[in-house]
């Protein structure tokens, strides 16, 4: 069983993505023994930006891209591969601004790539190749966005995650969405966070199940 775990946020301490994200990794320990954990932290190794030389090596016939063409793949394509490898795809990161982290951002530029993660078919449709992983998103936020809240339409980072990973294949990941956590309020915080431990205690278990 091959895990990839990725924690989009900058702090390198006190993440309540990360301490969520390592709990639901641990959960998974307990229950499977032949686990891998593949682990990017896109605040201490950030992905590339996409720039000119990732489009123009993108755009050019893969026969034809000279090895700076190739260098410039060289990250996304090794994503790409590791990400098909995947059965399960974990990804924790806070809201900021209403979206995702840049460094987030930035990773689903680099694996969103056609022939790889997606195939384009003959009448111009497409096919994503990641419908065999299952999908986590463990999102931390401050202000409570959920339904029925006034910032409820603010929320722009769990579309953005759908639609990305839905063109992908994923057509049914899981949200955690953990809020709100800066309403100055320590005991209420903490019964946030208490229920979310809940939540991935539970996702864990029936994921294994389902194996």
């Amino acid at each position: 069983m091959r895990v990839m775990q990725v924690d989009a946020s900058p702090k390198r301490t006190h993440s309540s993505s990360k301490m969520l994200s390592a709990h639901f990794i641990q959960q998974l320990r307990q229950r499977i023994t032949d686990i891998e954990i593949d682990y990017i932290d896109t605040s201490l190794n950030p992905p590339p930006h996409i720039d000119h030389a990732f489009i123009e090596a993108l755009y050019t016939p893969a026969a034809d891209r000279s090895l700076v063409m190739k260098q410039a793949l060289s990250y996304s394509d090794n994503l790409c591969a590791r990400a098909l490898m995947a059965d399960m795809l974990v990804c924790a990161m806070p809201m900021h601004n209403f979206s995702m982290p840049s460094g987030f951002k930035a990773l689903i530029d680099h694996l969103v790539r056609s022939s790889l993660t997606y195939t384009v078919n003959a009448d111009g449709t497409s096919t994503g190749n990641l419908s065999r992983q299952k999908v986590l998103f463990i999102t931390t936020r401050g202000a409570d966005l959920g339904p029925g809240s006034p910032w409820e339409k603010m929320d722009a980072l769990r579309p953005a995650l759908s639609s990305a990973f839905s063109f992908m294949g994923a057509d049914d990941p899981v949200f955690v969405d953990v809020q709100p956590l800066d309403n100055h309020d320590v005991v209420s915080e903490k019964e946030v966070l208490d229920q979310a431990y809940q939540t991935l205690n539970a996702i864990a278990q029936r994921w294994v199940t389902g194996i």
